[in-house]
């Protein structure tokens, strides 16, 4: 099986350790793991702030690189969303990229989705002796699903204790531009996640999308909080998170 790696360009930039233990999950899982070295943007933030052209552009050229593979995974349900979710708005005018980006759509995975849906995913490699709580990304939860996957592979971890927050599925805050365009009603979705991971009384928060990652550890560490870990769920899993 040739998985194509989708990177996404906050963990290219940001935590390329997410992109490894990806890798390490994926092959871990028997999977050859394929990733196209000019591959840069989804084009989410085009396409969210209206920039139609600029976005089709970057998702043909996704599909382009990605379509000769037997599947696309991303570590980020956010990406992954975008590719399987709204290539076919960006495309509605194009039958013959429609068809293509269709093709690709069908086998595009978040990454822990696709490590329990497809690889069956028996055990895994991290350990972390730690309480933690889950964060569902918004885009990860309501586009591809994502909700009891990663908990299952984190039941895997040795040591790893789970402690649910009532929270748990309500937006950080974050959601791209949108920190931007409404910075204090960002804040203050900000500041009730982070209320509720103090609450739950965690060492750590693990979620599935870079993006939220650093807007919840953000808000931690301006309300003074400088011990809450925040990790990747593929960072816990591959046993990378330190």
């Amino acid at each position: 099986m040739r998985v194509g790696l989708f990177v996404t360009c906050l963990v290219d930039v940001m935590r390329p350790s997410i992109g490894f233990a990806a890798i390490r999950l994926l092959e871990k899982g028997g999977a050859e793991v394929y990733v196209p070295p000019q591959q840069t943007c989804c084009g989410q933030p085009g396409y969210n702030s209206g920039d139609r052209v600029g976005a089709k552009a970057l998702a043909a050229k996704v599909v382009a690189e990605f379509e000769g593979c037997d599947y696309l995974v991303a570590p980020s349900g956010s990406c992954s969303g975008m590719i399987k979710t709204h290539y076919a708005d960006l495309f509605r005018d194009d039958p013959a990229l429609l068809r293509r980006a269709a093709a690709l759509a069908a086998k595009t995975y978040e990454l822990t989705g696709f490590l329990v849906d497809v690889l069956k995913l028996d055990a895994v490699p991290g350990s972390l002796s730690a309480t933690i709580t889950y964060h569902d990304s918004c885009a990860g939860l309501r586009e591809m699903g994502v909700k009891r996957q990663p908990r299952e592979l984190l039941a895997k971890v040795a040591g790893l204790k789970l402690a649910e927050i009532t929270g748990c599925e309500t937006c950080c805050g974050f959601g791209g531009t949108f920190a931007l365009k409404y910075g204090e009603i960002s804040t203050r979705l900000a500041d009730n996640k982070c209320q509720d991971i103090a609450a739950s009384g965690a060492d750590a928060v693990v979620l599935g999308d870079l993006g939220c990652m650093l807007n919840i550890e953000g808000r931690l560490r301006r309300r003074g909080d400088a011990k809450t870990r925040v990790l990747h769920v593929a960072e816990v899993l591959a046993g990378e998170s330190g």
